[in-house]
């Protein structure tokens, strides 16, 4: 791009050289990710990716897309951007695994205040390591400068993922049934939903994310901004051995809202609180909030990031492989008949 710049466009607060500067920083990041099926590299007007001949009978290609949401503001007080990435393919790709796919290919979209290269190279970097964890390629994305439109030291970041599956192995929750184990897979943290409520909490500072909190044995920014878990490789390999009736990503909204989306009419999830993988840092937030149970639960995932639906038979050796994956997972509740929802003991 030697002879592409424009003084004028530089001095409306666009700078198009930042913009090639910024790729060639990202490109080892993103060739991290290359995988069999990726045609070509970062930099043209599509990214291609190659589907494998005769590998799927009936091939359903399923698709997801998601951001980060208002856990960037803390990237922007902590002044640390190369986690936030993690967060943007975890909520995408995991809701793509749910439907029992595997993902194939991933872009991002960074819109900023001004773009500076050495920060969209550190959330790229982000990007790059989320994709690598799902097994899936970076092929391409876009970074937008708005000047006028958001503060020069801001972003926002989203993503796009496609995956595919063999349509008779995806996860409709057609076998679901009275009777089926639920499994629960303990997250991260908070994830990447509820940071409004989190914020508005804690009356987020950059002096408050800093301090030490003893109950979490890290400062509070360091616990808020753990990257969200990514599920993919773990589900696949349950799913080669397990037939999986349903999942639920339990993402805001909380169990209220997510566990009835993997149920079928006359069907009720009962769950048992105390058999969840509750973490401290949830504790600390109703407690400092002075928030109710019932709120809670339906805001946040609350320590458990997966609710997955197996025959009752199979629970045991569905805990098995996921806990030989590196999760921590446990028997939860059951599937019961009655009015669709969720009930938690």
């Amino acid at each position: 791009m030697e002879n592409s710049y424009s003084e004028s466009y530089a001095a409306a607060g666009v700078d198009v050289t930042a913009g090639y500067e910024s790729v060639e920083l990202i490109k080892s990041h993103v060739k991290r990710t290359t995988i069999p099926g990726v045609i070509g590299s970062i930099g043209g007007f599509g990214g291609m990716f190659e589907l494998a001949s005769g590998e799927y009978k009936n091939p359903v290609l399923v698709s997801g897309t998601d951001g980060v949401g208002t856990k960037i503001k803390l990237a922007f007080l902590m002044d640390k951007h190369d986690t936030v990435g993690i967060d943007c393919v975890a909520m995408c790709v995991n809701d793509v695994a749910c439907s029992g796919a595997k993902p194939l290919f991933f872009l991002d979209y960074i819109a900023c205040g001004k773009n500076y290269p050495e920060k969209i190279e550190q959330i790229v970097k982000g990007v790059a390591e989320g994709c690598v964890q799902a097994g899936c390629a970076l092929v391409g994305g876009e970074t937008a400068e708005h000047p006028g439109l958001m503060p020069k030291e801001e972003y926002d970041l989203a993503g796009f993922t496609v995956g595919i599956g063999e349509k008779d192995k995806l996860v409709s929750g057609e076998h679901l049934k009275s009777g089926d184990s639920l499994i629960g897979v303990a997250s991260s943290g908070v994830h990447s939903n509820g940071f409004s409520l989190v914020r508005k909490v804690f009356n987020i500072n950059e002096e408050r994310i800093n301090v030490q909190v003893a109950e979490l044995g890290k400062t509070l920014g360091e616990e808020l901004l753990t990257p969200t878990r990514i599920y993919v490789k773990p589900l696949l390999t349950l799913m080669d051995s397990v037939r999986v009736n349903a999942i639920s990503h339990i993402t805001g909204g909380g169990f209220y809202e997510n566990v009835p989306r993997m149920l079928n009419d006359d069907t009720l999830a009962v769950i048992e609180k105390d058999k969840c993988f509750k973490k401290p840092i949830f504790d600390l937030i109703q407690k400092e909030g002075n928030i109710s149970e019932h709120d809670m639960y339906n805001t946040f995932n609350m320590g458990t990031g997966l609710v997955i639906a197996v025959d009752s038979d199979k629970a045991d050796e569905a805990v098995r492989i996921l806990n030989s994956c590196g999760e921590q997972a446990a028997v939860i509740g059951e599937i019961k008949n009655g009015e669709k929802g969720v009930t938690l003991l």
